[in-house]
Order: C-alpha cells, then structure tokens, then sequence
C-alpha cells in the first residue's frame, strides 16, 4: 500500500500546531491517559484508519493499558477487563463517531452514564479527543496514511 499523499495537516503550514493543541487540552482535562487512549483507539478503530489503530494501540501501551485490554477494545462491551468509567467513555466515544447512526445522535442515556463518572471538564476532555481524533481518522484514511509510516 502506498499513501496518496503527506497527510494533509503536515501538507498546510500552520495546520498540525493547532491540532496538536487541541490534544495537549484534551489531556489536561483530568481524564486518565488510559481512559483517552481507549477512546482514541475504539474511535480509530470504528473509522479503519490503520495509521491511527497502529499509533493508538502503541500509544495505549506506553499510557499502561495492557495487551488483553488492547486486543478486545473492539468487544469492550462483552469483555471482562473494562471497568465501568471506561465503559462509559467507550460508549460516548462510539456514539458520538457514528453520529448518523440513530436520530438523536447521543442520547441521554449515554450522555447521562458518561456524566455518571466524569464532571464537565472531563467530559470536554474525551469530546475533544473524539472529535480530534474522528478528524484525524478522516484525513489519515482519506489520504491511505500507512500504519507504521509516523514511527
């Protein structure tokens, strides 16, 4: 596989300064490194951006998520080595990338279990990693960024 082009936020001067501090917010909203990497990973993963699951996954790693919580990201809602913070940010995480999925996009159901264990910050914080992360997805598969290629 070859990528079509750089990715285009590093093609655009000025462009990856800002959305690098987009993250460095995220991470200084009080949510833990694991909780954000998850979340990172699940929304790459649900997007199929290969260049992103591969930076999450080793990301995740380096942040102390182990390798059984890593192999079953994808069926977190079956497997047995989430807690339920976590399951709460995954479900906030899914929800608010498969916007079109349902009508009202996140309901109040997921919102509300999410609110459950995170206070307003903290909620900024993984919807900031969401969206950044949705973006980056977007501009990564778009462009066949190939995992491996970032280091």
């Amino acid at each position: 596989m070859q990528s079509r082009m750089k990715n285009p936020a590093m093609v655009l001067s000025g462009a990856m300064q800002p959305i690098q501090e987009i993250f460095k917010a995220a991470h200084s909203g009080g949510v833990s490194e694991e909780i954000l990497e998850l979340v990172h990973l699940r929304v790459s993963q649900i997007n199929g951006c290969s260049a992103c699951v591969d930076a999450g996954a080793k990301t995740a790693r380096k942040a102390g998520v182990s390798d059984e919580r890593l192999a079953t990201v994808a069926a977190w809602r079956e497997a047995p080595y989430f807690t339920e913070e976590e399951r709460a940010a995954l479900a906030l995480a899914e929800t608010a990338t498969r916007l079109a999925d349902r009508a009202d996009a996140v309901g109040d159901d997921v919102w509300d279990a999410a609110a459950t264990y995170f206070d307003e910050r903290q909620l900024a914080a993984i919807v900031l990693m969401i969206g950044v992360t949705n973006m980056f997805n977007r501009l990564n598969a778009t462009t066949r960024q190939i995992a491996g290629a970032w280091g």
